[in-house]
């Protein structure tokens, strides 16, 4: 597959090597794992000098051979003698690059909190006494968010505030999904990019994955996923058991009630028996998973919100794998299939909002987009407000174009528009055709 996007992320980067000639420059990468950090790295240092460097799982002697077969093998050097820990190792390519200007990127840099904690100090020592005679591109990256969060933005760790430039790698856009599509399955039908938006959200590996096995319909996606030895369905487990560590049960139970409609902590407490509070801000804060939403327009202080994962494949891996994996595991996938196609329709709604809503983001004409409801029960899909301009646009989102009504819509509107005094208004009716 080529290389969509990434514009501004390529150009950072660029920048950022440009400028080693007056020192040394660190920048961080995070992402969730799958998002394409790696390619993003690999495609910016495609015409220079670049040494990357993955930390598996090993002893620190073996990973420090590991590496400097690698360094020698790429800067066309013969390193004498041995280094058996990766501070030495630094400190020397530090001191290379004071004479040979390069690229090092030190790919899920987070392992070293297993494999020796005192590398971060050990590094950071290195950094402040040598970056300013130093050429080093150093870029490190990383999929474990909380770990890379803890390493650089905890104040009382020893690399805190040493990076230059942070890139968080985000999903690919629904523009450029779109374009994927169209350009793998011109001839693609609303359902298809519905489905390839929910069963990817964007992520570069689901993107890469259902285009190497041209699977762009909404036939194709359920037989690739739903089927023997399919990569999708560890995948929500493969994710998250390391972030969670011993108490994934209880999360992974919170994400399955939140991926099946249970979006408030009352509902989700009700049925796990026990407070949930804690789990809740992990999850949105440390972890980056969930996200809270209240009503546009509502009070700071509101308690009116909802719960809801902020990623699509989590919410389609925990509505449909997890919740069915006594099937999945006696490998009955026709059985599964057939709730997907049953219940897609119903949970994919959210989906399509969410589409719409991320479309006019980009359009940058709004400063507040959201959902907005009551204790009433009064909910309007998309309400999107550019508060310079004094203007408001009330959205009403359905799969079926045949069940729009812009009557309804504007009824539903009223309470808001007593808010907005002075706002003129707009009111459109988007379907699943209009993507």
């Amino acid at each position: 597959m080529k290389f969509y996007n990434r514009e501004d992320e390529l150009s950072l980067l660029k920048r950022t090597r440009e400028s080693i000639s007056e020192g040394a420059r660190m920048t961080i990468v995070t992402g969730r794992r799958r998002i394409g950090k790696t390619s993003l790295i690999l495609k910016s240092s495609e015409q220079d000098l670049h040494v990357y460097l993955f930390v598996s799982r090993k002893e620190e002697v073996l990973l420090c051979q590991d590496f400097i077969a690698e360094v020698q093998k790429t800067l066309s050097i013969t390193i004498l003698g041995s280094f058996n820990s990766f501070s030495t190792l630094f400190e020397y390519l530090m001191e290379l690059s004071e004479q040979r200007p390069f690229s090092l990127t030190i790919d899920e840099f987070q392992e070293f909190n297993t494999i020796n904690p005192s590398v971060f100090s050990e590094m950071q020592r290195i950094w402040d006494r040598r970056k300013q005679h130093s050429h080093l591109n150093l870029i490190l990256s990383g999929s474990v968010l909380s770990m890379m969060k803890k390493i650089f933005e905890n104040a009382k760790e020893p690399l805190f505030g040493r990076a230059n430039e942070r890139i968080h790698l985000k999903p690919f856009s629904v523009d450029t999904l779109k374009q994927i599509v169209s350009d793998y399955h011109p001839k693609f039908q609303p359902i298809d990019l519905l489905a390839f938006f929910v069963l990817t959200g964007g992520v570069a590996k689901y993107v890469e994955l259902l285009a190497e096995r041209k699977a762009f319909t909404f036939e194709a996606m359920t037989d690739e996923v739903f089927r023997a030895n399919s990569f999708w369905l560890d995948e929500g487990k493969n994710l998250l058991i390391e972030e969670f560590g011993k108490e994934y049960i209880t999360y992974f139970s919170i994400l399955s009630l939140m991926a099946s409609a249970k979006t408030s902590r009352s509902d989700i407490e009700s049925i796990l028996e026990k407070n949930i509070g804690g789990y809740l801000d992990r999850l949105q804060n440390e972890y980056q998973i969930i996200k809270t939403v209240k009503p546009v327009l509502s009070k700071p202080g509101s308690r009116n919100q909802k719960y809801y994962i902020d990623d699509n494949f989590l919410n389609f891996w925990f509505r449909f794998i997890f919740k069915n994996r006594n099937a999945i595991e006696l490998g009955n996938f026709p059985y599964v299939k057939d709730i997907f196609k049953r219940d897609f329709h119903t949970f994919a709604g959210r989906f399509l909002e969410k589409w719409f809503s991320e479309k006019m983001a980009l359009s940058h004409r709004y400063n507040i987009i959201g959902n907005y409801w009551d204790r009433g029960g009064n909910e309007i899909d998309i309400v999107a407000i550019n508060e310079n301009e004094k203007i408001a646009e009330f959205v009403e989102v359905k799969l079926n174009p045949g069940k729009l009504d812009k009557n309804i819509l504007m009824n539903k509107a009223k309470k808001l528009e007593e808010q907005l005094k002075g706002f003129s208004f707009s009111y459109s009716l988007l379907s699943a055709d209009d993507m």
